[in-house]
Protein backbone atom coordinates (compact mmCIF):
# COMPACT_ATOMS: atom_id res chain seq x y z
CA UNK A 1 0.00 0.00 0.00
CA UNK A 2 1.47 3.31 -0.81
CA UNK A 3 -0.29 6.54 0.93
CA UNK A 4 0.95 10.29 0.90
CA UNK A 5 -0.22 12.32 4.32
CA UNK A 6 -1.08 15.86 3.11
CA UNK A 7 -0.18 19.04 4.62
CA UNK A 8 -2.27 22.08 6.19
CA UNK A 9 -5.81 21.41 6.98
CA UNK A 10 -5.66 17.94 5.79
CA UNK A 11 -3.26 16.82 8.19
CA UNK A 12 -5.23 15.51 10.83
CA UNK A 13 -7.69 13.89 8.83
CA UNK A 14 -4.78 12.12 7.03
CA UNK A 15 -3.68 11.13 10.57
CA UNK A 16 -6.37 9.69 11.76
CA UNK A 17 -7.46 8.00 8.41
CA UNK A 18 -4.21 6.32 7.84
CA UNK A 19 -2.25 6.58 10.94
CA UNK A 20 -4.28 6.43 14.23
CA UNK A 21 -5.74 3.02 15.19
CA UNK A 22 -9.05 1.88 15.44
CA UNK A 23 -10.00 -0.65 17.72
CA UNK A 24 -13.10 -2.45 16.66
CA UNK A 25 -12.58 -5.74 18.28
CA UNK A 26 -9.62 -5.90 20.82
CA UNK A 27 -9.78 -9.73 21.25
CA UNK A 28 -10.43 -11.45 18.19
CA UNK A 29 -9.41 -14.88 19.63
CA UNK A 30 -12.31 -14.05 22.60
CA UNK A 31 -14.52 -12.96 19.58
CA UNK A 32 -14.27 -15.61 17.23
CA UNK A 33 -14.85 -18.09 20.29
CA UNK A 34 -17.91 -16.75 21.43
CA UNK A 35 -18.93 -16.29 17.67
CA UNK A 36 -17.89 -19.34 15.30
CA UNK A 37 -20.85 -21.54 14.54
CA UNK A 38 -18.35 -23.69 12.63
CA UNK A 39 -16.92 -26.91 13.95
CA UNK A 40 -13.32 -27.03 12.99
CA UNK A 41 -10.17 -30.12 12.86
CA UNK A 42 -7.90 -27.13 12.28
CA UNK A 43 -6.27 -27.24 15.49
CA UNK A 44 -2.99 -29.46 15.26
CA UNK A 45 -3.07 -30.36 18.59
CA UNK A 46 -6.05 -31.94 18.58
CA UNK A 47 -6.28 -33.97 15.45
CA UNK A 48 -2.59 -34.79 14.73
CA UNK A 49 -2.31 -38.75 15.36
CA UNK A 50 1.11 -38.92 13.20
CA UNK A 51 4.40 -36.55 14.23
CA UNK A 52 4.79 -33.85 11.67
CA UNK A 53 8.04 -34.08 9.23
CA UNK A 54 9.55 -30.77 8.83
CA UNK A 55 12.43 -30.26 6.37
CA UNK A 56 14.19 -26.79 5.18
CA UNK A 57 11.79 -26.73 2.01
CA UNK A 58 8.71 -29.01 3.26
CA UNK A 59 6.42 -29.67 5.94
CA UNK A 60 3.70 -32.31 6.38
CA UNK A 61 1.16 -33.21 9.56
CA UNK A 62 -2.36 -34.86 9.23
CA UNK A 63 -3.55 -31.16 8.81
CA UNK A 64 -1.46 -29.83 5.69
CA UNK A 65 1.21 -30.37 3.52
CA UNK A 66 3.37 -27.41 2.66
CA UNK A 67 5.97 -27.31 -0.09
CA UNK A 68 8.37 -23.97 -0.68
CA UNK A 69 10.63 -23.66 -3.74
CA UNK A 70 12.45 -20.81 -4.80
CA UNK A 71 12.37 -20.08 -9.02
CA UNK A 72 14.86 -17.28 -10.59
CA UNK A 73 14.05 -16.34 -13.90
CA UNK A 74 15.23 -14.06 -16.25
CA UNK A 75 19.01 -12.68 -16.48
CA UNK A 76 20.54 -9.00 -15.72
CA UNK A 77 18.03 -5.67 -15.28
CA UNK A 78 15.49 -8.40 -16.09
CA UNK A 79 15.84 -11.15 -13.33
CA UNK A 80 12.93 -12.29 -11.26
CA UNK A 81 13.05 -14.08 -8.09
CA UNK A 82 9.81 -15.44 -6.74
CA UNK A 83 8.58 -17.94 -3.95
CA UNK A 84 6.18 -20.75 -4.17
CA UNK A 85 4.17 -22.19 -1.44
CA UNK A 86 2.61 -25.71 -2.78
CA UNK A 87 -0.22 -26.09 0.37
CA UNK A 88 -2.87 -29.38 -0.20
CA UNK A 89 -4.95 -29.13 2.93
CA UNK A 90 -6.86 -32.01 4.72
CA UNK A 91 -9.47 -30.01 5.87
CA UNK A 92 -10.19 -26.41 4.58
CA UNK A 93 -10.10 -24.83 8.21
CA UNK A 94 -6.56 -25.82 8.72
CA UNK A 95 -5.71 -22.43 6.73
CA UNK A 96 -6.60 -19.86 8.76
CA UNK A 97 -5.95 -16.40 9.45
CA UNK A 98 -5.22 -13.84 11.75
CA UNK A 99 -4.91 -10.09 12.51
CA UNK A 100 -2.14 -7.48 13.90
CA UNK A 101 -2.34 -7.90 17.68
CA UNK A 102 -5.13 -10.05 18.26
CA UNK A 103 -7.27 -6.86 17.20
CA UNK A 104 -9.42 -5.55 14.52
CA UNK A 105 -10.05 -2.68 13.17
CA UNK A 106 -8.63 0.52 10.71
CA UNK A 107 -4.95 1.27 11.05
CA UNK A 108 -3.85 -2.14 13.49
CA UNK A 109 -0.36 -3.11 12.29
CA UNK A 110 2.36 -5.72 12.85
CA UNK A 111 4.94 -7.39 10.54
CA UNK A 112 4.28 -10.87 9.53
CA UNK A 113 6.78 -12.50 10.90
CA UNK A 114 5.20 -11.46 14.74
CA UNK A 115 1.63 -12.47 13.61
CA UNK A 116 2.50 -15.71 12.31
CA UNK A 117 4.90 -16.14 15.75
CA UNK A 118 2.14 -15.57 17.75
CA UNK A 119 -0.69 -17.43 15.98
CA UNK A 120 2.13 -21.07 16.59
CA UNK A 121 2.39 -20.76 12.06
CA UNK A 122 5.02 -23.01 10.49
CA UNK A 123 3.74 -21.34 6.80
CA UNK A 124 2.02 -17.36 6.39
CA UNK A 125 1.77 -14.99 4.09
CA UNK A 126 0.67 -11.05 4.22
CA UNK A 127 -3.00 -10.80 3.73
CA UNK A 128 -5.17 -8.05 1.80
CA UNK A 129 -4.61 -5.07 4.01
CA UNK A 130 -7.74 -5.00 5.40
CA UNK A 131 -7.10 -2.29 7.83
CA UNK A 132 -6.38 -0.08 5.12
CA UNK A 133 -10.01 0.70 4.62
CA UNK A 134 -13.55 0.66 5.74
CA UNK A 135 -15.24 -1.40 2.78
CA UNK A 136 -15.07 -4.66 1.67
CA UNK A 137 -16.67 -8.13 3.64
CA UNK A 138 -14.42 -9.40 5.49
CA UNK A 139 -15.24 -13.33 6.96
CA UNK A 140 -12.41 -14.96 9.15
CA UNK A 141 -12.35 -18.47 10.32
CA UNK A 142 -16.02 -18.72 9.59
CA UNK A 143 -16.97 -15.36 11.72
CA UNK A 144 -17.82 -12.19 10.26
CA UNK A 145 -16.17 -8.86 10.81
CA UNK A 146 -17.07 -6.13 8.12
CA UNK A 147 -20.17 -6.18 5.63
CA UNK A 148 -19.39 -3.14 3.19
CA UNK A 149 -19.44 -4.81 -0.35
CA UNK A 150 -17.44 -3.00 -2.66
CA UNK A 151 -15.28 -5.20 -5.03
CA UNK A 152 -14.60 -8.46 -6.19
CA UNK A 153 -13.40 -10.96 -3.53
CA UNK A 154 -12.51 -14.01 -2.76
CA UNK A 155 -14.30 -16.62 -0.78
CA UNK A 156 -12.44 -20.18 0.68
CA UNK A 157 -15.36 -22.39 1.69
CA UNK A 158 -15.86 -25.37 4.06
CA UNK A 159 -15.80 -27.42 1.09
CA UNK A 160 -12.59 -26.41 -0.03
CA UNK A 161 -13.00 -24.92 -3.02
CA UNK A 162 -11.81 -21.22 -3.30
CA UNK A 163 -14.05 -18.50 -5.78
CA UNK A 164 -13.89 -15.21 -6.64
CA UNK A 165 -17.34 -13.26 -6.45
CA UNK A 166 -18.53 -9.92 -6.78
CA UNK A 167 -19.25 -8.49 -3.14
CA UNK A 168 -21.85 -6.18 -4.31
CA UNK A 169 -24.17 -9.01 -5.06
CA UNK A 170 -24.33 -10.41 -2.01
CA UNK A 171 -23.46 -10.26 1.83
CA UNK A 172 -21.42 -11.36 4.80
CA UNK A 173 -24.31 -13.55 6.43
CA UNK A 174 -25.22 -15.61 2.72
CA UNK A 175 -21.81 -16.02 2.05
CA UNK A 176 -21.48 -17.70 5.95
CA UNK A 177 -24.61 -19.77 5.27
CA UNK A 178 -23.06 -21.17 2.13
CA UNK A 179 -20.02 -22.71 3.98
CA UNK A 180 -17.36 -19.13 3.52
CA UNK A 181 -14.42 -19.83 5.97
CA UNK A 182 -12.16 -16.65 5.17
CA UNK A 183 -13.16 -14.14 2.05
CA UNK A 184 -9.91 -11.56 0.88
CA UNK A 185 -10.82 -8.12 -0.32
CA UNK A 186 -8.34 -6.82 -2.61
CA UNK A 187 -7.66 -8.07 -6.08
CA UNK A 188 -8.47 -8.03 -8.96
CA UNK A 189 -8.70 -11.86 -10.01
CA UNK A 190 -5.85 -12.18 -12.26
CA UNK A 191 -6.76 -15.98 -13.88
CA UNK A 192 -10.21 -16.89 -14.28
CA UNK A 193 -10.76 -20.62 -15.74
CA UNK A 194 -7.12 -21.12 -16.18
CA UNK A 195 -7.15 -17.96 -18.90
CA UNK A 196 -5.76 -14.65 -18.02
CA UNK A 197 -8.19 -11.63 -17.11
CA UNK A 198 -8.28 -9.14 -19.73
CA UNK A 199 -7.72 -5.75 -18.47
CA UNK A 200 -5.77 -6.24 -15.40
CA UNK A 201 -2.73 -3.83 -15.99
CA UNK A 202 -5.70 -0.71 -15.71
CA UNK A 203 -7.26 -1.73 -12.56
CA UNK A 204 -7.61 0.41 -9.48
CA UNK A 205 -8.03 -1.58 -6.64
CA UNK A 206 -9.13 1.35 -4.29
CA UNK A 207 -10.43 4.61 -5.59
CA UNK A 208 -10.11 6.73 -2.21
CA UNK A 209 -7.80 9.07 -1.63
CA UNK A 210 -3.93 7.91 -1.75
CA UNK A 211 -4.33 4.05 -2.08
CA UNK A 212 -4.37 3.05 -6.18
CA UNK A 213 -3.32 -0.05 -7.73
CA UNK A 214 0.78 -0.06 -8.05
CA UNK A 215 1.46 -0.16 -12.05
CA UNK A 216 4.29 -1.64 -13.30
CA UNK A 217 6.81 -3.78 -12.47
CA UNK A 218 5.98 -4.59 -8.68
CA UNK A 219 6.36 -7.17 -5.64
CA UNK A 220 3.44 -9.21 -5.94
CA UNK A 221 1.94 -11.44 -3.45
CA UNK A 222 -0.93 -14.03 -4.98
CA UNK A 223 -3.11 -17.39 -3.87
CA UNK A 224 -3.67 -19.77 -6.80
CA UNK A 225 -6.55 -22.63 -7.07
CA UNK A 226 -4.90 -25.73 -8.44
CA UNK A 227 -7.72 -28.04 -7.26
CA UNK A 228 -10.30 -28.51 -3.90
CA UNK A 229 -8.39 -28.26 -1.13
CA UNK A 230 -4.74 -27.43 -3.21
CA UNK A 231 -3.53 -24.00 -2.79
CA UNK A 232 -0.91 -22.37 -4.55
CA UNK A 233 0.61 -18.93 -2.67
CA UNK A 234 3.08 -17.04 -4.41
CA UNK A 235 5.69 -13.81 -3.53
CA UNK A 236 7.53 -12.21 -6.09
CA UNK A 237 10.30 -10.01 -5.27
CA UNK A 238 10.74 -6.58 -6.65
CA UNK A 239 12.37 -3.28 -6.89
CA UNK A 240 16.07 -4.72 -6.28
CA UNK A 241 18.00 -4.97 -10.40
CA UNK A 242 19.64 -8.24 -10.84
CA UNK A 243 17.56 -10.11 -8.01
CA UNK A 244 14.58 -9.21 -8.83
CA UNK A 245 12.75 -6.71 -10.98
CA UNK A 246 9.17 -7.47 -9.83
CA UNK A 247 6.74 -8.14 -12.71
CA UNK A 248 3.27 -6.81 -13.89
CA UNK A 249 0.02 -7.74 -13.05
CA UNK A 250 0.11 -9.75 -15.94
CA UNK A 251 3.47 -11.57 -15.47
CA UNK A 252 2.14 -12.52 -11.95
CA UNK A 253 -0.81 -14.36 -14.09
CA UNK A 254 1.42 -15.77 -15.76
CA UNK A 255 3.52 -17.12 -13.03
CA UNK A 256 0.18 -18.44 -11.39
CA UNK A 257 -1.52 -19.82 -14.68
CA UNK A 258 2.05 -21.70 -15.19
CA UNK A 259 1.89 -23.18 -11.49
CA UNK A 260 -2.01 -24.69 -12.79
CA UNK A 261 -4.02 -22.14 -10.81
CA UNK A 262 -7.36 -22.38 -12.76
CA UNK A 263 -8.25 -19.44 -10.52
CA UNK A 264 -5.94 -16.56 -9.17
CA UNK A 265 -6.43 -13.55 -7.21
CA UNK A 266 -4.05 -10.77 -6.46
CA UNK A 267 -3.11 -9.90 -2.91
CA UNK A 268 -1.65 -6.67 -1.28
CA UNK A 269 2.02 -6.27 -2.73
CA UNK A 270 4.92 -3.56 -2.82
CA UNK A 271 6.72 -3.58 0.63
CA UNK A 272 3.83 -5.62 2.15
CA UNK A 273 4.55 -8.93 0.45
CA UNK A 274 6.20 -11.65 2.30
CA UNK A 275 6.19 -14.75 2.92
CA UNK A 276 7.40 -17.16 6.14
CA UNK A 277 7.99 -20.44 6.68
CA UNK A 278 9.62 -22.03 9.61
CA UNK A 279 10.26 -19.04 11.90
CA UNK A 280 11.56 -16.82 9.40
CA UNK A 281 10.93 -14.85 6.50
CA UNK A 282 12.15 -16.55 3.52
CA UNK A 283 11.53 -13.74 0.61
CA UNK A 284 13.54 -10.19 0.42
CA UNK A 285 10.47 -7.47 1.38
CA UNK A 286 11.73 -4.61 -0.88
CA UNK A 287 11.49 -1.85 2.12
CA UNK A 288 14.89 -3.21 2.93
CA UNK A 289 12.76 -5.00 6.03
CA UNK A 290 9.48 -6.54 6.53
CA UNK A 291 6.84 -3.43 6.60
CA UNK A 292 4.23 -4.04 9.15
CA UNK A 293 0.61 -4.87 7.46
CA UNK A 294 -2.69 -5.76 9.42
CA UNK A 295 -3.07 -9.64 8.51
CA UNK A 296 -2.55 -12.50 7.50
CA UNK A 297 -3.09 -16.05 6.04
CA UNK A 298 -1.44 -18.77 7.62
CA UNK A 299 -1.01 -22.70 8.48
CA UNK A 300 -0.35 -23.96 11.74
CA UNK A 301 2.29 -25.91 13.47
CA UNK A 302 1.50 -29.05 14.60
CA UNK A 303 2.84 -29.78 18.42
Amino acid sequence: MVFVLGLGGTTAWALDRFVIEHVEISDVALYEAENSTTTTSAEPTATATTEPVLTATSYTSDAATVSISTVVAGTGADTVTYYVADVELTDATALRSAFAQNSFGENIIDLTSSIAAENDAIFAINGDYYGFRDTGIVIRNGVIYRDEPARDGLAFSLDGTVEVYDETTTSAAELLAAGAWNTLSFGPSIVEDGQIVAGIENVEIDTNFGNHSIQGEQPRTAVGVIDDNHLVFVVVDGRDTGYSAGVTMTGLAEIMQGLGATTAYNLDGGGSSTMYFNGAVINQPSNGGERETSDILYVGAAS
